[in-house]
């Protein structure tokens, strides 16, 4: 690659892609610098592992165990084909994925009995926060601007999400408003300022209780209610939409993913039809193919943050896709009765431990008039709730949760076993009080030992009331596969429909879809990084301990920063926090009039929406039309114009069009100069490693995305994780968290429900830093641009290049110019995106950021082969439109408006155009060996989005 460039060195080349001003002189401190063997690495995060101690925990609070069929957890959580795929934008070769994902929906929306769910949200804690802010937009206009506008809050919502709830509320001016939904008196005396209303179902503290009357006064305010729910408890309890509820989310954890302590976990989130336009996130609907055929596509795509930008009132852009579909496969393999069965069970459970608590003299639920009694949690009251609870964690190896000073919390779940229920009464015996006339333990254990090993059939009835009448569940996909071959089967049907990285490399621009080795993956299913509750103590926590702390430490090495915090748990989350940051940071100097954010043109659609959340006005700049480079004039103008408002600027690094800005330093001062702050976007990281660094360069805060550039697997659209790394004066103001101490000494309150984010898959990115090593990394960055730059080079003698530096170079990314061709051909970006899928390829970034291009990401990870292979087809696609230029085709019914081609696209019926078989399915001799067939022809969006089904429906519904 550096003969076919004409450089005679890697370093030579590199100092024609970056600015000599931004070279970084330094090392980076990451040790082994040689990197570890793989061996050696797994050893060595097996002693770590050790630190942490797998005690059984009853902490509930939203994370329950729960047990992974193996089936799910050997096909799905650990199969690269469902790991390594991309969000199915493309979604001819997504076709597995998307009818899982509807599986999850559907699983939603029988559960909640709503309208529409999407398809998933990143925690439940955030997805509490999308509810507020779908509230607010569901307002009329003059009540959305109110001073007073309000959001109330029940008392016995998880604490987590009442802290979340506070963090971004105060970018929109909400006042979040903490009572008890009981007193509808002082709900109804809110008035007008009212936007919404929020209730969890079971309550924190295990309660039922009847929200009918507070759901009455909220909705004659003109306000919708949401409410927070458990999907196990509600094949037992009365759905949300038959007690007054309008939004209902949660966390789909239980059903077959592990705590992880704290994550990745699905969220889910459903509402009413009437409210489906004012969803957040992403939502998969039923369309149908050009051959007519029913077929799965994202819905709704326009109200993505790229067209919405500042006025969008979510900056979600990912999902929790992976652990959406483990929780959806959970569901197909118990089927409804399954379901009922584990839930009757964990209740009846319940019913036992609380039994027991009262003949030990306690008083069950001490305080709490709950009419629909509880589903798998109880309390009690001790004289030093803290104290108990420390002493029978380091007893018995059982944690429970102090929820006050003088109260227990227990909650159950389906891994309880007798031995278990037998250990937690024992451990609460020794704080029980000693009451005449009470049975001795072994008499006690005798007595109700038959209990204890209860069957579904005789779990005790919830009140009437509360009683779920309603079915569930009854699509055929939950009532079929049911045994682990057929289970095995479907799982496999799916996944082959899926183009991954096990297929071939996905060459998407600013996504970054490179290696997630294997090594890296494995220690995620190991018991001692996926059995935690996210609030053990942190003692418990000692192996987490130690690699969070040496991952933020060499995070904040690469990116040249003081301090990081890996609690974002996504790339979007990580945009908010380090502008919430900001605004602390901010008001702490008196600066708090300071409320303008400058972004360029070229950024990133979350980029406005996060500003906005955050509470900040979006002035935007121009980029050249020529260069693509920051247009510095209008940056010095509008930082002058608003010298006295100005907060920060948000700078993607290297820029969204794939150049390294030379006047990115200068930016940085104009900026400072004129009381700013600088965050930069660091999606495109990957391109800086060892070579440059934000701290360096300039930035005061910067989000990293660990599925990008640290190797977390993108998993289908999801997980992700976002830290932000800050200089130190921002470092005090790093998010807390109100139930494990995190954060700075000023922190601002939490962006995530879990102090660590999704910490789980955090041993991935440590894995690759430790096995790259400081020099493994720098290598990759220079291969990073190498691969680019020789593929920019291939290409450029086929199709036009946006946007080099002064040397022709480009950096980790290009844009390729095919908006000529409606001209020349009648095509256009997407008929070469399907074009591709017949190649077996899958599309790099369409039309964005430029309109009708293609933005082209190689990474390091991929061989000079299949770098040639990808450049191959597109150079034979490029002589595809020539003969459309030269009249040999039609415009109209080419190979290129008629892809993809599927195999009954080829042998049902006539074939009666103007290119063979051989030509659509095998333009090239390299696919006769290893061919991906689509499994569905072009999919009609128009139609989708008119026609719109966003759950399991019969075949026969799409005509």
């Amino acid at each position: 690659m550096l003969e076919f460039l004409k450089y005679d060195s890697l370093d030579s080349f590199v100092k024609d892609v970056l600015p000599p001003n931004i070279l970084s002189s330094r090392n980076l401190k990451v040790e082994p610098s040689n990197g570890l063997t793989e061996s050696e690495l797994l050893a060595h995060l097996k002693k770590i592992a050790k630190k942490n101690k797998t005690s059984r925990s009853y902490i509930g609070c939203g994370y329950t165990g729960t047990i992974t069929p193996a089936v799910i957890q050997r096909n799905i959580l650990e199969c690269p084909e469902w790991y390594t795929s991309y969000t199915p934008y493309q979604p001819e070769i997504s076709q597995g994925r998307l009818e899982s994902l509807i599986n999850f929906q559907t699983l939603v929306t029988d559960l909640t009995g709503l309208d529409i769910a999407n398809a998933s949200v990143l925690d439940e804690a955030t997805a509490a926060c999308e509810a507020m802010t779908m509230s607010l937009a569901s307002m009329p206009s003059k009540r959305q601007k109110r001073e007073g506008r309000t959001f109330f809050v029940d008392k016995r919502v998880h604490p987590q999400t009442i802290a979340c709830l506070a963090s971004r509320a105060e970018g929109f001016g909400i006042h979040v408003k903490v009572g008890d939904a009981l007193d509808v008196a002082a709900v109804k005396a809110i008035g007008d300022d009212l936007i919404g209303g929020l209730v969890q179902y079971p309550a924190t503290d295990g309660s039922i209780h009847d929200y009918g009357k507070f759901s009455e006064v909220v909705h004659e305010l003109g306000a919708p209610v949401s409410m927070a729910t458990d999907l196990l408890a509600l094949t037992m309890l009365k759905p949300p939409s038959e007690v007054g509820a309008d939004i209902a989310f949660g966390n789909a954890q239980r059903f077959g993913v592990p705590m992880g302590y704290g994550g990745p976990h699905a969220a889910f989130f459903a509402t009413k039809d009437s409210m489906k336009r004012k969803m957040p996130g992403r939502i998969i609907g039923v369309s149908k193919d050009r051959l007519g055929d029913s077929a799965y596509r994202l819905a709704l795509q326009t109200r993505e943050q790229h067209i919405r930008r500042e006025k969008a009132t979510s900056n979600i852009c990912t999902a929790q896709a992976l652990l959406a579909n483990m929780s959806a496969m959970y569901a197909v393999y118990h089927g409804p009765a399954g379901l009922k069965a584990i839930a009757q069970r964990v209740h009846s459970l319940t019913a036992i431990l609380a039994e027991g608590i009262q003949r030990l003299g306690f008083e069950v639920n001490p305080g709490v008039q709950a009419e629909g009694g509880f589903f798998d949690t109880v309390t009690l009251r001790v004289a030093d709730a803290k104290d108990a609870v420390a002493k029978i964690a380091d007893w018995y190896g059982i944690n429970l949760r102090p929820v006050d000073d003088q109260t227990i919390s227990i909650t159950l779940d389906e891994t309880v076993t007798q031995q278990d229920m037998e250990d937690i009464l024992a451990a609460l015996s020794a704080f029980a009080e000693r009451i005449p006339g009470r049975l001795k333990w072994a008499e006690f254990v005798n007595e109700i030992a038959d209990d204890l090993s209860i069957t579904a059939t005789a779990a005790p009835a919830l009140p009437e009331a509360f009683q779920r009448t309603t079915s569930y569940l009854e699509h055929p996909v939950f009532n079929t596969y049911h045994s682990e071959t057929e289970m095995l089967r479907y799982i496999h049907h799916l996944q082959t429909k899926d183009l991954s990285l096990a297929n071939s490399m996905i060459p998407l621009g600013s996504c970054t879809m490179k290696l997630n080795a294997t090594t890296e993956m494995l220690p995620i299913t190991w018991p001692e990084f996926n059995s935690l509750h996210p609030y053990v103590p942190r003692e418990q926590a000692g192996g987490y301990t130690q690699l969070i702390g040496e991952l933020e430490k060499d995070l904040a090495d690469i990116t040249g920063f003081d301090a990081v915090s890996v609690q974002p748990n996504s790339g979007a989350q990580g945009e908010f926090t380090g502008l919430r940051v900001i605004r602390e940071y901010l008001k702490s100097i008196g600066q708090e009039k300071r409320d303008i954010c400058i972004i360029p043109q070229s950024a990133h659609g979350t980029n406005p929406a996060s500003a906005s959340m955050a509470g900040m006005r979006v002035v935007s700049i121009k980029c050249s039309a020529k260069t693509g480079e920051l247009d510095i004039a209008d940056l010095r103008a509008k930082a002058e114009k608003y010298k006295d408002q100005l907060a920060a600027i948000m700078i993607t690094y290297p820029s969204t069009f794939g150049v390294f800005e030379p006047g990115v330093k200068e930016a940085c001062e104009i900026v400072h100069s004129h009381g700013g702050q600088v965050y930069m976007d660091g999606a495109n990281m990957n391109a800086q490693i060892g070579l440059c660094s934000p701290g360096e360069i300039g930035a005061d805060v910067c989000h990293l995305n660990l599925h990008k550039t640290f190797c977390i697997p993108h998993g289908g659209g999801g997980p992700g994780v976002g830290p932000i790394g800050v200089k130190s004066h921002l470092a005090p103001f790093l998010p807390g968290h109100p139930i494990v101490a995190t954060g700075g000494d000023k922190a601002i309150a939490p962006v995530a429900a879990a102090p660590w984010g999704s910490a789980s898959i955090l041993p991935i990115s440590w894995s690759y830093i430790k096995m790259m090593g400081a020099r493994g990394l720098t290598h990759a960055t220079k291969i990073t641009l190498l691969n680019a730059n020789y593929m920019a080079a291939r290409l450029s003698e086929h199709y036009p290049i946006l946007y080099t530096n002064d040397k022709g170079r480009c950096a980790h990314e290009f844009i390729l110019d095919t908006r000529g061709f409606k001209e020349t051909a009648g095509i256009e970006v997407i008929d070469i995106a399907k074009r591709l899928q017949d190649y077996g390829f899958h599309s790099p970034t369409m039309s964005w950021p430029v309109p009708n291009t293609l933005m082209i990401e190689p990474t390091e990870s991929e061989n000079l082969q299949e770098l040639d292979r990808f450049c191959d087809a597109l150079i034979n696609i490029r002589a595809e439109i020539k003969e459309i230029e030269d009249g040999k085709v039609s415009k109209e019914k080419n190979v290129l408006k008629m892809a993809p081609h599927t195999i009954k696209d080829l042998v049902a019926g006539k074939w009666d155009r103007e290119y063979t078989q051989a030509q659509a399915a095998y333009p090239l001799p390299y696919l006769y060996n290893r061919k991906f067939w689509p499994s569905v022809t072009r999919v009609d969006d128009a139609y989708g989005d008119l026609n719109l089904f966003c759950a399991c429906v019969p075949v026969d519904a799409i005509e």
